[in-house]
């Protein structure tokens, strides 16, 4: 009897009460999906800080995106806001007086997750620099350090055969232009098929099937881009409209194997530079041998650079990129996501914490809204990292992806956060980091919101908007 009464009583309990503080967020709770939040100030570092809202805090739920928090805290942790990724060129061939390199040219990738076609081509100026105008040898991509990476999502396994996005690309320790090709579509003359040309090279790498024609002006743009074919047999296939009066839009897809398409890219940007080669760009997987010396060198942008493309872009690509770097070169990523979780766990109070990836892309990424809100905190009370860290996260007001831009003026402007999405197998919306109070006072939030087979799609505005009012308040109040 004592029993019934008290579930009759839970029952009567109005669903706000038992949010604690998450009034308008606990209405997801009410509509079948799976919440767990917690928001807290931040106290002096010898006390826990004031507790302002929770929903099941401890929950262990998939973060999606947020996952890349932890990503950036590790690397941070790892290696400092001003380290630098350095791609060499090198070879164990002489160079004679005549300008040609007797021998192969060795690209060793070195894991830099922003590695782009402008740094290929400042490594070709240096060879001509040097006097090269012919390589007699072969030119060999070295992905040693990791690579081919052994696909653990159902998009990037797809994505050897077959892709319409760019964020499905491989991975490599010698990747280029995010693992994806490049085109810029230009409408060409009324009733002719449009202009496609590389971002990159003189001429497209692989071949094109465009079949987008060019319309009147004022008749309308829509197109598709795929890329179909696995390494060695792609083509790029064009389909759509594109109106006269249209500027140029760039697509971006993700290649087959990417350090192939750096072998490719390297190969077509010493053509056009007048260095002959006489062997066809390869892909190894051995490093390059140790007498090897190094002809030039580019170093990559800082890290605190690669990490607002990291956070700010949510690049899939370089968040792994990255975490197989901290895994010191496995070829399996979620050997390098139990790294980030190493990382993560040993923070006191953290809790359980399962990564398979840094990007988030893996569906079987878990943690709790407790367990972030300790990352941050962490990340917070690092004088040295936190500026590196706050920065990749996004203000409302002025965050670079609109949807975020939503709620008050208070929401607006006292929140940095970085969001989490999946869509598939289930609905993720995920949204973690600080607020400033009314007072100054500093404060972490996190929100987790999972779905399952019988829930509904989830937009963001039914999470933002009442997010936004439940910070809002907890804003005012301190």
């Amino acid at each position: 009897m004592l029993r019934l009464l008290a579930l009759f009583c839970a029952f009567l309990l109005p669903l706000p009460a038992l949010a604690e503080g998450f009034t308008h967020l606990a209405g997801l709770v009410e509509r079948g999906f799976a919440v767990g939040a917690e928001a807290r100030l931040l106290g002096d570092g010898a006390a826990p800080g004031e507790p302002l809202g929770e929903i099941e805090p401890r929950r262990q739920l998939s973060p999606a995106s947020v996952s890349k928090a932890y990503l950036a805290a590790a690397a941070l942790s790892e290696w400092g806001p001003q380290h630098r990724f350095t791609t060499r060129l090198v070879t164990t061939g002489t160079l004679d007086e005549h300008g040609v390199l007797r021998g192969d040219l060795i690209l060793e990738g070195s894991g830099d997750p922003g590695l782009v076609a402008e740094d290929l081509w400042k490594l070709v100026q240096g060879l001509r620099q040097r006097g090269i105008t012919a390589i007699e040898g072969g030119l060999e991509v070295s992905q040693w350090r990791f690579g081919p990476v052994e696909c653990v999502t159902t998009d990037r396994c797809q994505a050897r055969r077959r892709a319409a996005n760019a964020y499905s690309a491989g991975l490599s320790s010698a990747g280029v232009n995010h693992g994806s090709w490049c085109l810029s579509i230009r409408p060409g003359a009324v009733g002719e098929t449009a202009r496609a040309l590389s971002c990159d090279t003189a001429e497209p790498l692989v071949p094109l099937d465009n079949r987008i024609d060019t319309v009147a002006a004022g008749g309308g743009t829509e197109f598709s881009v795929e890329r179909a074919g696995e390494a060695g047999s792609e083509q790029l296939i064009l389909r759509g409209r594109i109106a006269a009066d249209s500027g140029p839009r760039q697509v971006h897809r993700a290649s087959a194997d990417p350090a192939l398409q750096t072998a490719q890219t390297l190969g077509a940007l010493l053509a056009q530079a007048g260095i002959t080669l006489a062997g066809a760009p390869v892909v190894t997987e051995a490093a390059p041998p140790a007498e090897a010396r190094e002809l030039v060198a580019v170093e990559g942008r800082s890290l605190h650079e690669l990490l607002l493309g990291v956070m700010h872009y949510s690049n899939n690509y370089m968040a792994d990129v990255l975490t197989l770097g901290l895994a010191e070169g496995s070829r399996r990523l979620p050997e390098g996501g139990a790294a980030l979780a190493g990382f993560a766990e040993a923070l006191p109070n953290h809790g359980p914490l399962t990564l398979d990836s840094g990007s988030g892309l893996t569906t079987t990424n878990r943690t709790s809204a407790a367990g972030v809100n300790v990352l941050l905190e962490h990340m917070y009370r690092q004088p040295a990292l936190f500026p590196s860290f706050v920065s990749g996260l996004q203000s409302p007001a002025t965050g670079v992806m609109r949807f975020i831009r939503r709620g008050g003026e208070t929401f607006q402007h006292h929140v940095m956060l970085k969001t989490g999405t999946l869509n598939q197998p289930f609905a993720v919306r995920a949204a973690a980091g600080y607020f400033r109070t009314a007072s100054g006072r500093w404060g972490v939030f996190s929100v987790l919101v999972n779905g399952n087979g019988t829930t509904p799609y989830l937009s963001w505005p039914e999470v933002l908007d009442p997010l936004s009012r439940d910070l809002e308040a907890m804003i005012q109040s301190r």
